[in-house]
């Protein structure tokens, strides 16, 4: 293993004790030597990386808010900033800012739709018509981004961009992107993955990949969350999909490989839990296999996880050890309650 960086995303849970027993695992089970914290509440963000770096983790800190104003967009921003500078102040060299993450989906104006999910929807079915459009519009924004993240935070800062979007990275100290994988062409993801460390002298992190717990996810990548009706009271899983932890768990340890093989200074798994695809007995109902944690959260009792077949496998790859063994149990000794 020759990654620099090991890290996985995490969305901080509802209560100070769930916060700190998941980022212990993350650290302590998982062997990540860095955490992705999102969030959109600065203060609790800030809590939870505070208590990250007391375990030894490094931390990238990306603040998130989807379909608001710009204005408010740089406010939050300027707020994770000037939080992340207090932090790098006292963890010199180990506190990293990122700007936000997609937002030619995230942020309006870019793609047409006033919420984010008729913009996927644009994204996935007629985005070459808006790519030109897709540029421009991005480099102001993120030329604004970058403007008040410097003016607060003295440390390296990065932004997590679209596999779609193209972005000047001049002003950037790293290239950060989400960089799933789907489809059935696995060499020409290898390439694009050749070209994006061939074309630059900065340190190249993947910022999100993943997929979800279903045969065939691994051919969906970011599109694992469609095997969703959304539409149904309560969601349901769309017909023809089967659990398949398997597959979920190849797919990371097939890219991880891959990362560290050719040059890439890191990688974030998307991610450690999802709330809102929590775990069902029943299959209709098991939002979970659409979901891309690492573990799954029970329906019946949102305070309770358990490692899914990825999280021994992740474990695995970034411990260097070669072998997986133990670490499903100590997870689900850990996967405990609130």
């Amino acid at each position: 293993m020759t990654l620099q960086l090991r890290g996985i995303s995490y969305v901080p849970a509802a209560t100070t004790h769930a916060v700190r027993r998941d980022l212990r695992a993350i650290a302590e089970q998982l062997h990540c030597t860095t955490v992705m914290l999102i969030d959109t509440d600065t203060e609790r963000q800030v809590a939870a990386a505070e208590y990250a770096l007391e375990l030894g983790l490094d931390v990238y800190l990306r603040p998130y808010l989807a379909d608001r104003p710009r204005a408010e967009l740089l406010a939050q921003l300027s707020r994770t900033a000037v939080a992340a500078e207090e932090l790098r102040r006292r963890h010199p060299g180990r506190v990293t800012l990122l700007l936000g993450s997609e937002f030619s989906l995230t942020s309006r104006g870019m793609l047409p739709g006033r919420w984010l999910f008729l913009r996927v929807q644009v994204l996935i079915r007629w985005r070459r018509f808006f790519d030109r459009r897709i540029t421009r519009k991005l480099n102001v924004l993120l030329r604004s981004a970058l403007a008040t993240a410097r003016g607060q935070f003295h440390g390296p800062i990065t932004y997590a961009a679209g596999y779609w979007e193209q972005v000047d990275w001049s002003g950037f100290d790293l290239v950060g992107v989400n960089l799933y994988r789907f489809g059935n062409d696995p060499a020409a993801y290898a390439a694009r993955l050749d070209r994006l460390v061939a074309e630059t002298t900065k340190p190249v992190v993947v910022t999100e990949f993943g997929c979800g717990s279903f045969a065939g996810a691994d051919q969906r990548g970011p599109g694992s969350f469609l095997a969703v009706n959304w539409f149904a009271n309560p969601p349901t899983i769309k017909p023809g999909h089967v659990r398949d932890e398997a597959t979920q768990a190849a797919y990371l340890a097939e890219l991880i490989t891959l990362y560290a093989a050719r040059g890439v200074h890191g990688c974030f798994v998307f991610t450690f839990s999802m709330a809102d695809f929590p775990h069902s007995a029943d299959p209709l109902l098991d939002l979970d296999l659409a979901g891309f944690g690492v573990v799954r959260i029970s329906a019946d009792d949102p305070g309770h996880w358990l490692p899914k077949q990825a999280f021994a496998e992740v474990a695995r790859l970034y411990s260097g050890s070669g072998s997986g063994s133990g670490t499903e149990t100590a997870g689900r000794d850990a996967g405990c309650r609130e």
